[in-house]
């Protein structure tokens, strides 16, 4: 049986104070806003117009009942989702082998959002990619130092006030660009237009359900609200109902951003050359809407690469913990992690297409972290009570199936070049 719960004297508060329970998703919820995010969902708007809205709102339902099945398993059971699998997995082998998949997922999440911080301080001040990089990467590492000596409380507070800036930079522009409500329907009926929209739908659920937020937000819940031996059962309702309303909040904003992007997109840049590239869409927004716009969207961009990366490198740390029982330090590891993006800086690739493609690699690592998910926390011996119901079951069952056969036409299209 799992052991039950407790908060502290402060955290358990009654329901008018229950905001001071906010917070973890909040922060896992960056994630989904990170600079993959952006060039997922700008690309799909100036090159498809409102095709793939219909995308972003699936990707984003399901991304509801992900995050909040992940806190719930690291509060009900006082482990993170990580933790449980480096048990559960006997063989070393194996164990190994999931921890590799698991970790390339977290690289290319922090190749995205290290080169969308470096391209952003390349648009605000010119500086050149492979130092902007650099920059990022050294900021980041401040923002953990918070995370490892004043807490989670303070990690928290930094990652909202960054997630604030993120959605009023991408946002801004809708409001000198309103979409096409005709369009905006029309979006939301399922279909593609080619390989490429396949690719890019890929890319959108990959940047939309992030498998290192899955596995990152059972920690963070674990590590929020400590267990101990006994607990009311009025306080361990009180206190996944607010993790419900977390998880909605933080879900509403990170899905109406994002559809947002893909609608500025598909309203302002449509058509107009370049803007398959983060460069061209922020040349492109400060010719159509001007230049505050513009710079609002790169310090939104800025501030996303900032912040996502952060929470990226907490994810890697507690993946390794997890399931190879190995701590490293989160600033050395924050340095390991950083190598792949400067290099790719360095070398001067298309850092838009390599954020398109990190979010692809993302994608394919979903099942790995949804299918042990869901049945974890369907096991009675497990959450007890709290166990998911059958429609949760089933509705978590059903998104395995649709991201693994959606990666699967990928797979397919791209092979036969249909």
């Amino acid at each position: 049986m799992p052991k039950t719960l407790t908060v502290a004297p402060a955290q358990a508060a009654p329901a008018r104070r229950m905001v001071w329970l906010l917070g973890p998703a909040l922060v896992a919820g960056v994630a989904y806003l990170d600079p993959g995010n952006v060039a997922a969902n700008m690309t799909a708007g100036a090159t498809f117009g409102y095709l793939l809205v219909w995308v972003v709102v699936l990707g984003n339902l399901m991304a509801w009942l992900i995050q909040y099945l992940s806190a719930k398993l690291g509060i009900v059971t006082g482990q993170s989702l990580p933790d449980l699998l480096g048990h559960r997995i006997r063989r070393p082998w194996a164990r190994r082998l999931y921890w590799l998949q698991a970790e390339l997922v977290a690289m290319a999440t922090d190749v995205a959002e290290v080169i969308g911080g470096a391209v952003a301080l390349n648009l605000l001040f010119g500086i050149p990619l492979l130092w902007g990089g650099v920059i990022t990467g050294v900021v980041s590492m401040l923002v953990l130092t918070v995370q490892s000596r004043r807490g989670a409380r303070a990690f928290e507070t930094v990652v909202i006030t960054m997630l604030i800036v993120i959605v009023i930079g991408f946002c801004a522009g809708i409001l000198f660009s309103p979409p096409d409500a005709g369009g905006l329907v029309q979006g939301l009926v399922p279909r593609f237009e080619g390989t490429e929209s396949v690719l890019l739908a890929a890319s959108i659920l990959g940047a939309t359900v992030m498998p290192h937020a899955i596995y990152a937000h059972s920690s963070l819940a674990r590590d929020r609200f400590p267990l101990t031996d006994t607990a009311p059962a009025d306080r361990e309702r009180r206190l996944l109902r607010a993790t419900r309303w977390d998880v909605t909040i933080a879900m509403a904003v990170a899905g109406t951003t994002n559809l947002i992007m893909l609608l500025l997109a598909a309203s302002s840049l449509a058509g107009v050359p370049g803007t398959d590239s983060l460069e061209g869409a922020y040349a492109a927004l400060s010719a159509g809407l001007g230049p505050v716009v513009a710079t609002l969207f790169a310090v939104g961009l800025l501030a996303s690469g900032l912040a996502s990366t952060s929470v990226g490198a907490y994810a890697g740390s507690e993946i390794m913990k997890g399931l190879l029982h190995v701590r490293v330090p989160l600033l050395a590891r924050r340095l390991v992690t950083l190598i792949p993006a400067l290099v790719i800086l360095g070398l001067g690739l298309d850092p838009t297409l390599a954020l398109v493609l990190s979010q692809v690699v993302l994608s394919f690592g979903i099942p790995f972290a949804l299918i042990p998910l869901v049945w974890l926390t369907a096991q009675r011996g497990l959450l007890g009570r709290y166990r998911n119901r059958l429609a949760t079951t089933v509705a978590g069952a059903a998104a395995s199936v649709f991201l693994v056969a959606l990666n699967a036409l990928l797979i397919w299209l791209v092979v036969t070049g249909g």
